[in-house]
């Protein structure tokens, strides 16, 4: 059990992130413990396949696990991450092999549920402050005063300097995890996504009658909003344009289908309660 202790500026500075760096190395953890992480057991079995990736790296893992450095922006890009790694130059190089091989083809459809709990998250601060934040992050956490306590965090107590921290949820973490700050970076707590046991799931498309009634491409785009996601996360998943995907969102949007919100520069669309009750009927 450890502890971190919080000033006012301290929950002024609240961050929230997502960090690929962090995910491909907890996704080389899952792969290397198939046991510990069955949800993943979809994927495991495709990431098991780029041996040559994961040999290189598995030796490495538990300095890799101490070396990611805290994210510096919201969404930050692997290459950026990188860049701040530290240790041997060969090791980053390795890490982006596996990234490209075993975490890459399937980033849209991770990154779409990690944005779906910063939406929640954002949410939850807004509507009830952040002792509910931090009470629903993961079972360990206690909130008491100006303390943050629970397994994973420093075992002889962190004091925040005024620069804050930073929440990153992640897909491949089963338990809270403290990247230490550096520089003018503050520490990030990793916590357990919400909603993982849907990340490998084939949603059920709509139905003929419904891409009748909005056409093929709006119902599979309302489908893909049961959870809230960006434009750029739809177009990834469906290979159409931002331009197109962003056409199709007004529409249903103005028919009242789905809602949205903006979250610093991005704006998240979710299924309104027609369009959910529309897609449950349809499926």
């Amino acid at each position: 059990m450890g502890e971190i202790r919080f000033g006012v500026d301290d929950l002024a500075q609240l961050r929230f992130a997502v960090s690929p760096l962090w995910e491909s190395v907890a996704a080389l953890r899952a792969s290397a413990d198939p046991g510990r992480h069955a949800l993943h057991l979809p994927w495991i079995k495709t990431a098991l396949t780029v041996g040559r990736e994961r040999t290189a790296l598995l030796p490495h893992l538990p300095e890799l696990e101490a070396l990611v450095p805290p994210p510096r922006c919201p969404l930050a890009e692997i290459g950026e991450e990188l860049a701040a790694l530290a240790g041997p130059p060969g090791r980053a190089e390795a890490v982006l092999a596996w990234w490209g091989a075993g975490v890459r083809p399937h980033w849209p459809r991770i990154r779409a549920v990690l944005e779906a709990d910063l939406a929640h998250r954002t949410r939850q601060l807004a509507e009830d402050g952040i002792r509910e934040v931090f009470a629903h992050l993961h079972p360990s956490l206690r909130w008491s005063e100006d303390r943050l306590g629970g397994a994973g965090l420093p075992a002889g107590g962190l004091v925040l300097d005024g620069g804050g921290i930073t929440l990153a949820p992640s897909a491949f973490t089963t338990r809270c995890v403290l990247l230490p700050g550096r520089e003018a970076v503050p520490p990030c707590l990793v916590y357990p996504a919400r909603a993982v046991g849907t990340l490998w799931e084939r949603s059920a498309e709509p139905g003929d009658g419904l891409a009748r009634l909005l056409g093929r491409s709006r119902a599979g785009l309302l489908g893909r909003t049961r959870t809230p996601t960006t434009t750029t996360g739809l177009a990834h998943q469906t290979g159409l344009s931002a331009g197109a995907v962003s056409q199709h969102l007004a529409v249903l949007r103005d028919a009242g289908l789905v809602t949205s919100h903006r979250y610093r520069r991005e704006v998240y669309y979710r299924a309104s309660e027609l369009g959910q009750a529309l897609l449950g009927r349809a499926s």
